[in-house]
């Protein structure tokens, strides 16, 4: 019979790998865990070490903390062959400096519910949505 292995040390383990895959230090990735209808949800949050503003990078759904991670590692490796490539232009309330952001989404609205995550629409003023051009 085979040993399952620490289920810390498996969910450290795929949570190195998809820093790993998209480049991103510990500090700019942060992995929520929480309840949704008996299933853990897992939201992947970047952050811009520039403009220090977080957005949601993709939703999981799992069974467990380590579906989820494994399902958000499968996404990781072939997002790009899945969803396009969306620049956003904004500016925060306040801020005078515009800012460029990148997101991969479906459409347009599910770039901008990625930029918006978390925070109120105030927030935030957008100036452009531009679906980027596939190579």
């Amino acid at each position: 019979m085979e040993v399952s292995p620490d289920v810390h040390v498996e969910s450290a383990r795929i949570q190195q790998q998809i820093e790993k895959h998209l480049g991103l230090a510990a500090g700019n990735l942060l992995f929520e865990f929480r309840q949704v209808d008996g299933q853990t949800r897992l939201d992947l949050i970047t952050v811009n070490p520039r403009h220090h503003q977080s957005f949601l990078f993709r939703y999981e759904l799992g069974y467990d903390k380590l579906d989820a991670l494994r399902k958000m590692l499968a996404y990781v490796k072939h997002s790009r062959d899945t969803e396009s490539s969306y620049t956003i232009q904004w500016r925060a309330r306040g801020d005078k400096e515009l800012q460029t952001s990148y997101f991969r989404a479906h459409n347009a609205y599910e770039a901008l519910d990625k930029l918006y995550f978390g925070r109120d629409l105030n927030t935030l003023t957008v100036f452009s949505v531009v679906l980027n051009p596939s190579s």
